[in-house]
Order: C-alpha cells, then structure tokens, then sequence
C-alpha cells in the first residue's frame, strides 16, 4: 500500500472587492480564474475533487472536472465560515476594536450574528475526517482560507488563537501526504504558483 495525497486548493480573486466572505455567493472575477488555472497548471494526474458548494470554488471544480472527466463531489461541510452582520462588509468599514478582537483571536470573538467559531471548525474537521476516509491516491479539494486554516491547525497542533498567522493567499495550493497503512497526515507544502 502506498502513501495517498490530497492537495487543499484556495479559490482565486472572487468578483466584489476584498471584504469579508463567507456565505456570500460571489463568483471569481476573471483574474481569479487565470490565478485559478496557473495553480492547477503544473499539477499531477488527481484521482478525485472534492469541493466547496459556494460558486467561486464549485464552478472552477466542475469546469476543472469536466475537462479532465472526472466527477466532483461538492461537501457542505467545506464551506467559509459565515460572517454573519459582517457579510460583504470590507475590513476598513468594521470599528477597530472589533476588528482588532477579531485579528487577536479569531476563534473567541464571534462577529454579530456570524457562525461561532466551534461550529465553524467542527463542521469543517467532520468534513475533513470524512475526506481521509476516502480512498482516492491523489484528491484534489478546493474550498477556502478559512478552512485550509482549520485543517493546517488540526494537522500541526496549533492553537486556534494562532489561525490568522497561516497565510492563505488566492490560489494557494496546500498538500498534504497521508501515509500507509495509518499514519498521521503531514504537511508536505503549503504556497501559491
């Protein structure tokens, strides 16, 4: 048996501006799907693709898919973490002290009506243990920098009071090797094109 693969692929620009995003639906603007395209470009033969709902990941995993027939498993739990009053908002438009609280720890300041950080994060880890089950030898999973913080932190034993120090530009692509028989994942690397 040998050691399996998955590569954690972050969406590219999305249309709208810089803001906060989480549920909103916004779609890749066009440099978002060049960034999209150049971080797949050199990328290995993947078995599988596993995807966010939201449309700025879903749309370049299906086009993706469908060039490479291969099918696309879409995972709710792969979702950003709803930002709740702060939806859309940019970061220059929230009062500084929030967004202070915010940057400091992410995971003990909730934003008004926004998903607690509990939630968020054990929805994301149940759709990453269900994403190890799989079998594929090399998937490809495109979701968002929210999530790909959530995972880097379970895989290094971070504390989440660190999340925000994990760069996650656009099109950033993370791997990760999961070793035979059943082994602790470990990172292989984490950048962008």
């Amino acid at each position: 048996m040998t050691d399996r693969y998955l590569d954690l692929l972050r969406h590219g620009e999305v249309a709208g501006g810089a803001c906060f995003r989480g549920r909103s639906d916004d779609p890749l603007s066009n440099l978002g799907w060049a960034q999209m395209s150049q971080a797949v470009a050199d990328a290995p033969t993947w078995t599988g693709i596993v995807s966010s709902p939201l449309t700025r990941c879903a749309a370049f995993g299906q086009c993706f898919a469908d060039t490479h027939g291969m099918p696309l498993e879409q995972m709710d739990a792969l979702r950003e973490r709803d930002f709740g009053a702060w939806e859309g908002v940019p970061a220059h438009e929230i009062a500084t002290e929030d967004l202070t609280r915010f940057w400091e720890d992410p995971a003990g300041f909730t934003p008004p009506e926004a998903e607690p950080f509990d939630a968020f994060r054990a929805r994301v880890l149940d759709g990453w243990r269900q994403i190890l089950e799989r079998t594929d030898p090399h998937s490809l999973v495109i979701t968002h920098g929210g999530v790909i913080r959530v995972i880097l932190a379970e895989l290094l034993q971070m504390p989440t009071s660190s999340l925000l120090l994990i760069e996650v530009p656009h099109a950033c692509r993370t791997r990760i090797r999961i070793p035979a028989p059943s082994g602790r994942p470990s990172l292989v690397f984490h950048r962008r094109n």
